[in-house]
Order: C-alpha cells, then sequence, then structure tokens
C-alpha cells in the first residue's frame, strides 16, 4: 500500500475541533512532521492550551478516520503527538544552517514573469560560482521542471545522518525542487491552504539542500498562506519584487512590498525588478519599444525609496529559451543573458551590502 501526506491530510480534513467547528487541516492544527515508515504513520496536532479539553477526543477521532479513509490496517494507535501553541518552535535559523542567503522572488501579480526571472536568476548566480538552489514555491502553477528541462526527474530519499531526506534534482549547476516533480503535470492541483503550506515546509525542511551560498524561492503571486508560512519556517534574507511597468501591476507590486515590510511579516526588501521593461526585436537590436509604458518600476522604486536592481528587456529568446528548458542565462553574450548576469550581479551586492551594515531582522510570529 502506497501512502502520502496528501491522503493523511485528506483523512484528517474529516475530522472537526469543537471548539471552532473547522476541519483539522482548517484550522492549521496539523503540524508539517507527517512522518510515513512502512504501515506507520505519525503527526503532531497543534492546540492553543496545553490543557485543551477536546484534545482526547479529537486524536481518537483523528485514528478513527485515517483507519476508515486510509485502510484498517494502517499503524495510527498512539501515534499521534499533541504541542501546544506556547510550546518552542523551531529557530527559522536553525532549519537551514548551510545555507547562507534566502531570497524569496515575489510578485503582487500573475503573468509579470517572476519564474522566469527566478530561473535566469539562479543560472547566473551559479554561473558566477556561486552554490545555488531553487525552491519553486508556486504550489498551485509549478513551472521551474519545465524551465529546467527536467518535467520527467523524480526526487529520491537518501540516508542523510538520521534521516531520509529528498535529494533536490540538479541542472545547470542548480539544486531544485518543486511540487511539479510529485504530482501529473496535467493535472490541477486541488488543495486547500493548509495541505499546500505543508506541502512547502516538507520541501524545505525535508529536502537535504546542503551547503548553498543562495537558495531562491520562487514565490506565488499575490499575498497567501504560503508567504506566511515561508516567514515564519525560514530566515530570509530579502525579497526582491518583480513586477511590469504598467500601473495595474505596480499597483499590486506596492500590496506585495507593503505585505513584507508590515509588522506581521517583516522582511527586508533587496530591491524591484522591471520585467518586460521594453520590446527590443533581433533583427533591430538598438531599438526599444515600450509596450507597457516606461520606467514604470523605476518611478515606484524612487517612490518606494527601494533599489531598482535591473529592468530586463521583453526579447522573443527568453520566451523560447524557457519554453525548450535552457534559460536565457545560460548564454551571457546574449541582451537578455547579460541583462540576467547584471542582475545577479546587483543583487549579490545588495545582500553583501546588508550583511555590512544592517542590523538582522527580527521575526514577528504570526500564529494566532
Amino acid at each position: 500500500m502506497n501512502l502520502y501526506p496528501k491522503l493523511i491530510l485528506e483523512a484528517l480534513a474529516k475530522v472537526r475541533y469543537p471548539g471552532t467547528g473547522k476541519n483539522l487541516v482548517e484550522a492549521g492544527m496539523v503540524d508539517d512532521d507527517i512522518r510515513i515508515d512502512g504501515n506507520k504513520i505519525s503527526f503532531t496536532l497543534i492546540v492553543e492550551k496545553p490543557n485543551d479539553p477536546f484534545i482526547k477526543s479529537v486524536v481518537k477521532a483523528a485514528e478513527t478516520s485515517i483507519l476508515t479513509y486510509i485502510s484498517p490496517t494502517v499503524d495510527i494507535k498512539g501515534n499521534i503527538s499533541v504541542r501546544s501553541l506556547s510550546e518552542a518552535r523551531p529557530d527559522p535559523d536553525k532549519l537551514l544552517p548551510e545555507v547562507k542567503n534566502i531570497i524569496a522572488v515575489a510578485s503582487g501579480k500573475g503573468g509579470v514573469g517572476k519564474s522566469a526571472v527566478s530561473a535566469n536568476l539562479a543560472v547566473a548566480l551559479a554561473a558566477m560560482g556561486y552554490k545555488t538552489g531553487l525552491l519553486d514555491a508556486d504550489i498551485f502553477g509549478p513551472s521551474q521542471p519545465k524551465m529546467f528541462n527536467v518535467e520527467d526527474a523524480r526526487p529520491h530519499l537518501e540516508k542523510t545522518g538520521h534521516r531520509e531526506l529528498m535529494q533536490p534534482v540538479e541542472n545547470f549547476g542548480v539544486k531544485l525542487l518543486s511540487i511539479g516533480f510529485f504530482v501529473n503535470k496535467e493535472d490541477a492541483v486541488l488543495w486547500r491552504g493548509a495541505m499546500a503550506s505543508n506541502a512547502l515546509k516538507q520541501l524545505i525542511g525535508d529536502a537535504n539542500w546542503g551547503a548553498l551560498d543562495y537558495l531562491l524561492i520562487d514565490l506565488p503571486p499575490g499575498t497567501s498562506d504560503i508567504h506566511l508560512t515561508l516567514v515564519q519556517t525560514l530566515a530570509i534574507t530579502g525579497v526582491v519584487v518583480v513586477s511590469t511597468p504598467q500601473e495595474v501591476a505596480l499597483a499590486d507590486a506596492r500590496k506585495g512590498i507593503s505585505m513584507f515590510t508590515g509588522d506581521k511579516v517583516n522582511v527586508p526588501i533587496l530591491g524591484l525588478i522591471e520585467n518586460m521593461a521594453w520590446f527590443t526585436p533581433a533583427e533591430l537590436p538598438e531599438n526599444k519599444y515600450y509596450l507597457f509604458g516606461k520606467d514604470g518600476g523605476k518611478r515606484l522604486s524612487e517612490e518606494l525609496n527601494i533599489p531598482l536592481l535591473g529592468q530586463i528587456p521583453i526579447v522573443q529568446s527568453i520566451c523560447e529559451s524557457g519554453d525548450a528548458g535552457a534559460p536565457a542565462a545560460l548564454n551571457p553574450d546574449t541582451m537578455s543573458g547579460s541583462a540576467f548576469r547584471n542582475l545577479a550581479e546587483n543583487i549579490v551586492k545588495r545582500v553583501e551590502y546588508r550583511h555590512t551594515h544592517m542590523a538582522p531582522t527580527k521575526r514577528v510570529e504570526t500564529h494566532k
């Protein structure tokens, strides 16, 4: 019998917590420590207070649901732990101790080329000699496996210390993990927010990322549970925000920047990237056509007093190379390749500047 965390979460979604009427997954009561060892399942339920009056009945109901929904032969009795929110949570700084810098790549809205920027930035950093990883955190729309030409790859487990960890797929010098490796590429991912957050936590904490100079995280667009999960789970060095020049995209970029700089998240903004800044046809390399307006990202960076890290033009080869699984940054002699190399250099400078001149950012607990 094949057991997957998704099956367990589906079973737990059938159990309601009497205190709120919500199911255990919807209420955020299922921790990210689901363990499957053959037929044995173990995990932790999170309650608000140590003396929760409902917890014994909830644990029993969870056991019954798993035995009913999955199989009566599953070993679950006595394997459900309980932890209260008042107990110490893992320190984000200690989760990936061998990773020097964690950079989130975000956008206020979809369709601005955030994933293409993430892929090319990772390739450019690797080409510059940095040990680089890329986590595709866009759970509902993973695109990095295609961009790296590894759609058919399947990460395997290897014994690492006392644990079995996922081994990231490697291509172009970049270590890569994505939910796209674990689902059929033709199928939609129909998960509730808590299930998506748990999947993200596993891609972070149950993977052998090893020693990295940079771990890039390609976030989903907008503001969601995924973003909160990320800042609760990891000590983020900073965020780069991708936008196109037109006002509708810039308005959403403002919201994204506001979320990251707000008290509940409090993550440094390294800068803004203006993607699709202009169109340059291959046959007229000196010409610039401002299809979405001129310098919108530059104006926003000045308004919010954040650095403009780069302006990336629309070049047909960027789209073609992404579809072909060969990111444009692989060829630094082209216009697009050179733009991504300059972008990578600017981000490295910003990170080094922050390490030298800025105090560490204090994380704010956002659990309620």
